[in-house]
């Protein structure tokens, strides 16, 4: 649902007050909407051992068969 150009004008004057009285807060705020590299950057890590350890449970079976 879209903000009315009133609710719009209201919230831009709430987000100017806050920079203004409290710019560290507002700024930690702003942050929590941006995409965070670190978590993309987990998730491949863990994608990829998890490959890795199912590479080696499968050859550790096919090395078993022989």
């Amino acid at each position: 649902m879209a903000l009315s150009m009133e609710e719009q004008r209201i919230l831009t004057q709430i987000e100017v007050r806050l920079s203004e009285d409290d710019p560290r807060l507002a700024h930690r705020l702003a942050r929590l909407g941006a995409p965070r590299r670190r978590r993309a950057r987990t998730v491949a890590f863990a994608a990829a051992a998890v490959i890795i350890v199912l590479a080696a449970i499968g050859a550790a079976i096919a090395a078993a068969a022989l």
